[in-house]
């Protein structure tokens, strides 16, 4: 018989730690075992307990949780969830914490986030940080060589690209590995849209830290936004983001909806908003992630002409996206994650 997960609350807030642990308790395949209001509660008991995932606040008295987090991935590595508050420095703070080592991230309840969404959404995390194995898995891994790669791959790979679009999906790890793949673009690279499920704010933190990072601009979409050769485009938070032309003008659409998956954005949404406006001058793109989302999408994607890749299992940090999708055949190329962007660029030639 499969155990129930194991998990340890981390939060300053009594309040937090009584809601989280309820709602939790109640969901199939998971145990609570105890909380904590602080890092140094919260390091006795991961010691004693031994749990298998903690959730952890980011803003804490005593320590912060970025420096409990940097302390325990290089002392007692374990699956960490984020859990902040929806505000642009808890977005900030939710992006130093991934590029520490966290597995996931999410947002507390508020007026537009009701308890019952945050514990179904929290719970499908749990159970995705449950599967990561940190000792194989290499987290927040360098940036080593983006010039040498970039231009390699500038040279190489790139002939014509004028209404090209390459467009991207991902979910558990996908802000590590699409971080991966949109600094090794070149500054002139097809224009990108991207999926990646996270809550609203944070998605505007991540577009902004990649912005920095890359030769190509990445932002995070407004409606109407057009899509152009050296821009990538990033789903707001909440909202589903699909892909429209106009003569010879790519543009996106960002509007509400139900959620597919139990996400929005949904990657499923994207790629088949894609497969009708681009066509055959699409590449796809599904990277680590728990579940399905894309999965069916990317094959539409495939049958409308367009060529598709998938990580392979060895570089995900959740073999769940890519492993549906190449099951129902929608991956031309399975490949390392390193290898993405230069597969995705040949594919145009």
């Amino acid at each position: 018989m499969k155990k129930d997960i194991r998990v340890l609350i981390v939060d300053d807030s009594a309040v937090v730690r009584e809601i989280f642990s309820k709602e939790l308790s109640a969901i199939r395949g998971i145990e609570v075992i105890g909380t904590a209001p602080d890092p140094y509660v919260a390091r006795d008991k991961i010691v004693a307990l031994k749990p298998d995932v903690v959730t952890l606040d980011v803003e804490m008295p005593r320590m912060d949780g970025l420096t409990f987090l940097k302390k325990l991935m290089q002392f007692y590595p374990i699956p960490v969830i984020i859990v902040s508050s929806l505000t642009s420095k808890g977005g900030q703070m939710a992006m130093d914490a991934l590029s520490l080592g966290a597995v996931e991230v999410m947002s507390k309840p508020s007026a537009a986030y009701s308890v019952g969404d945050m514990s179904t959404h929290l719970g499908d995390k749990i159970k995705a940080a449950a599967c990561v194995d940190l000792r194989s898995t290499n987290f927040a891994k360098p940036i080593k060589n983006i010039i040498e790669q970039k231009t390699a791959v500038l040279s190489s790979a790139l002939s014509a690209t004028t209404n090209k679009i390459i467009a991207i999906g991902a979910s558990t790890g996908g802000t590590e590995a699409i971080k991966t793949v949109l600094t090794s673009m070149p500054h002139n690279a097809p224009g990108i849209v991207i999926v990646q499920h996270m809550p609203a704010l944070f998605t505007a933190a991540f577009s902004e830290r990649l912005n920095g990072l890359c030769k190509i601009n990445v932002q995070e979409a407004k409606d109407g936004d057009t899509v152009v050769n050296g821009l990538a485009l990033i789903a707001p938070g909440n909202y589903h983001m699909l892909l429209r032309r106009s003569g010879a003008r790519y543009y996106v659409q960002v509007k509400t909806g139900p959620m597919i998956h139990h996400q929005r954005p949904a990657a499923d949404v994207l790629f088949k908003s894609v497969s009708r406006a681009a066509g055959a001058n699409a590449v796809g793109i599904i990277l680590t992630g728990m579940g399905a989302d894309g999965a069916r999408g990317l094959l539409t994607m495939k049958k409308a002409g367009a060529r598709t890749i998938a990580q392979n299992e060895k570089t995900c940090v959740v073999f769940g996206m890519p492993k549906e999708a190449i099951k129902l055949g929608g991956a031309d190329k399975v490949v390392d994650l390193e290898a993405v962007t230069q597969t995705s660029l040949e594919m145009f030639n």
